[in-house]
């Protein structure tokens, strides 16, 4: 459990009081909360699952087609920017 301790009285909050809380953090403190989260379960996060062939074969033909043509996409500026215009018009 969470604590903070004033005094000689101890207050814990309920995972769900913790999770009422994150929306009201700012930015720099999710981060620190998300980065907290990741050392703490460290390799539980990653998938390993193994890839189907079809999954391989697409990726193999993107990974082709960048090789091939590596000025064809968009840059992350631009798509962040399509997508933020489609999330805030």
């Amino acid at each position: 459990m969470y604590g903070l301790q004033m005094r000689d009285t101890i207050w814990r909050m309920s995972k769900a009081e913790i999770i009422a809380e994150l929306p009201r953090l700012s930015a720099a403190d999710l981060a620190e909360v998300q980065a907290k989260l990741d050392e703490l379960a460290g390799e539980k996060w990653h998938d390993h699952a193994d890839l189907t062939e079809t999954d391989k074969s697409i990726l193999n033909a993107a990974l082709t087609e960048y090789q091939n043509n590596p000025d064809a996409g968009s840059s992350w500026d631009q798509v962040k920017g399509r997508v933020q215009s489609k999330l805030h018009p």
